[in-house]
């Protein structure tokens, strides 16, 4: 896989993020997947390494780690409904264009929008690729957002479509998973591939992320990352 990487301080190698180390220790070369877990982040605080954000309307989002059923997660809990808002989660240390990320997804609540997405070639709150699956419509459709508009990208292969429609998703956990190859991504759920989209909106490197749209209350768990 052909891979830019731009670090901004140090070289680290391992497998899973330590935050008490984020001021000295950063990647350089993955030997293994990365896994951001959250098991070593304290409970009811915003995670050391990471940026908010919100793209369109409104005034705040509201990430934090929280526990859920005995293990650290990474919610978004912001229930406002300003209606084209979008909430970003980003790690700062970290540029890239070609990347695999895989998330786990649990839908907790949201009447506008629920479930949520990855995030990556995020270059500002304006200016990114994202795909997200959503329990409410049983879909996955992968978007780009370019100067604060997101619009759907056709699947590759069968035309003007939005995205694909699946079997009805539960309000537990879903998987989801990109993997990026230049202009080529490929989306699966649950361990199954499901479409590929072609798009070269964005070339340069960005960073990678989690995102929920709108009400979504949304918990991300076990965050991989290869490059």
């Amino acid at each position: 896989m052909k891979t830019i990487i731009i670090l901004l301080l140090g070289i680290s190698v391992f497998i899973k993020y330590t935050p008490s180390n984020i001021k000295d220790n950063y990647i350089s070369k993955i030997k293994k997947d990365t896994v951001f877990d959250f098991e070593n982040y304290k409970k009811e605080t915003f995670p050391e390494g990471w940026s908010q954000y919100f793209t369109g309307k409104g005034k705040i989002t509201s990430w934090k780690v929280i526990e859920d059923d005995g293990d650290k997660v990474l919610a978004q809990l912001s229930q406002d409904k300003p209606g084209y808002h979008f909430n970003d989660m980003v790690f700062d240390n970290l540029l890239t264009v070609n990347v695999e990320m895989e998330v786990k997804i649990k839908g907790i609540a949201g009447s506008m929008d629920r479930g949520g997405g990855l995030i990556w070639r995020f270059l500002d709150k304006n200016n990114y690729y994202v795909v997200r699956e959503n329990p409410l419509e049983d879909n996955v459709v992968l978007y780009k957002v370019k100067n604060g508009r997101r619009s759907d990208l056709p699947v590759l292969g069968k035309g003007n479509t939005y995205g694909v429609d699946v079997s009805k998703l539960s309000n537990g956990w879903n998987t989801l998973k990109v993997k990026v190859e230049d202009d080529i991504f490929t989306v699966y759920l649950n361990g199954k591939e499901l479409f590929k989209v072609k798009d070269n909106t964005f070339t340069n490197a960005g960073k990678v992320g989690l995102w929920t749209k709108a009400d979504a209350v949304s918990y991300f768990d076990d965050f991989k990352i290869r490059y």
